[in-house]
């Protein structure tokens, strides 16, 4: 019986164990595909000796804490407007919903946005924009806030893997890209140490 009851009391273990660690190797996945896009010539927003000089980002080690199960409320009859961006001009987008969830026992909640100009395209019809800004903005993180990119969610659940969160490009190029600034209701008033980190030697 004794054995039986280990078992039993092991099994929540290794099942737990087994989903971290299938959530760690979408965040590895995540890791890897964002380097890859900064090497490539074609795709990278790095430029002359940023571009020569760059190998990898430096991430936040990956942090389960920060992969929530957010409640997600679409927004009713929600009206385009107009973000402003980096450069002083602005990009048309509207709320999709708000997703609300808990972090070491408080609860926050973000607005998800849809721009008006990737709807044109088929591929970004299931495609949400979650930018935020939090307290490592200007420390560990760049000072204009990050980003997420997210989908559409089937229920009323969405996941926020904050692990899979970057910069904006802007933050390696200001001159060639103009980035949608934050808004203030997606301020979050804590740390969220994980994702892409930062060090601003883009500016100089």
């Amino acid at each position: 019986m004794k054995k039986y009851l280990f078992l039993f009391l092991l099994l929540p273990v290794l099942v737990f164990s087994q989903k971290d660690s299938q959530q760690i190797a979408v965040v590895k996945k995540f890791q890897k595909e964002l380097n890859a896009e900064y090497l490539n010539p074609k795709e990278t927003p790095l430029r002359g000796d940023n571009f020569k000089n760059f190998k990898q980002h430096p991430f936040f080690p990956i942090d389960i804490k920060y992969r929530v199960a957010a409640k997600f409320t679409k927004t009713e009859n929600a009206q385009p407007f107009d973000l402003p961006t980096s450069s002083g001009k602005s990009k048309s987008y509207r709320e999709y919903g708000k997703a609300t969830f808990e972090l070491g026992g408080k609860s926050y909640t973000l607005a998800l946005y849809q721009s008006l100009d990737l709807l044109k395209q088929k591929k970004y019809k299931d495609y949400l924009f979650l930018p935020f800004r939090d307290a490592t903005n200007g420390k560990e993180t760049y000072g204009g806030g990050k980003y997420m990119d997210l989908k559409i969610p089937k229920g009323n659940t969405i996941i926020l893997d904050f692990n899979t969160s970057y910069q904006p490009y802007c933050a390696y190029n200001a001159y060639d890209y103009n980035c949608p600034i934050v808004p203030e209701e997606n301020r979050l008033p804590l740390e969220i140490r994980a994702g892409v980190m930062y060090e601003d030697i883009y500016h100089h």
